[in-house]
C-alpha cells in the first residue's frame, strides 16, 4: 500500500492516491461546506477511461447544482454506490466515505500539477 498523499485543485476537488496508481477522487470539506446540504449525487461519467479536465460527477445541493472534474486522466473502476442513497455521506465525511470515484491513474506526473495542501489552504484563503 502506497502512502496516502493528497492532492488538490482550484476547483476544489481531491484525490487521494490509496495504491501505487490507484486514487480516489472527491470534492473538499471546503466545497462541501459551500455547498450546503447535498441532495443528490448523478454519476455522469461510466466506468473506463477519462481525461482530466472531463465532467464525472453532478452534485445538487438545496443551493445550487455543481459538476465535479476529473482532476487527473486515467479509467474510473469503481464509484461510491452509498451515494446514490445516501448523497449526505458528502456532508458528513467529504475527505474520506464521501469519496465519488476511484481511478486508476495514466499518467502519475498529472499529479505534479495539483496542489498540496498547504498550497491549497493558501489558495482557498486567498479566494
Amino acid at each position: 500500500m502506497a502512502e496516502q498523499k493528497t492532492y488538490y485543485t482550484e476547483e476544489h476537488e481531491w484525490v487521494t492516491l490509496i495504491d501505487e496508481n490507484v486514487a480516489r477522487v472527491g470534492i473538499t470539506d471546503h466545497a462541501q461546506s459551500q455547498l450546503g446540504d447535498i441532495v443528490f449525487i448523478d454519476f455522469i461519467a461510466e466506468l473506463g477511461d477519462i481525461a482530466a479536465g472531463d465532467d464525472i460527477v453532478t452534485v445538487e445541493s438545496v443551493k445550487s447544482v455543481s459538476d465535479v472534474y476529473a482532476p487527473v486522466s486515467g479509467e474510473i473502476t469503481k464509484q461510491n454506490d452509498v451515494l446514490n442513497d445516501s448523497p449526505e455521506t458528502v456532508n458528513d465525511s467529504a475527505m474520506e466515505d464521501g469519496w465519488m470515484i476511484e481511478i486508476v491513474l495514466s499518467d502519475l506526473s498529472e499529479l505534479d500539477k495539483l496542489m498540496d495542501l498547504e498550497a491549497y489552504q493558501t489558495f482557498v484563503e486567498e479566494e
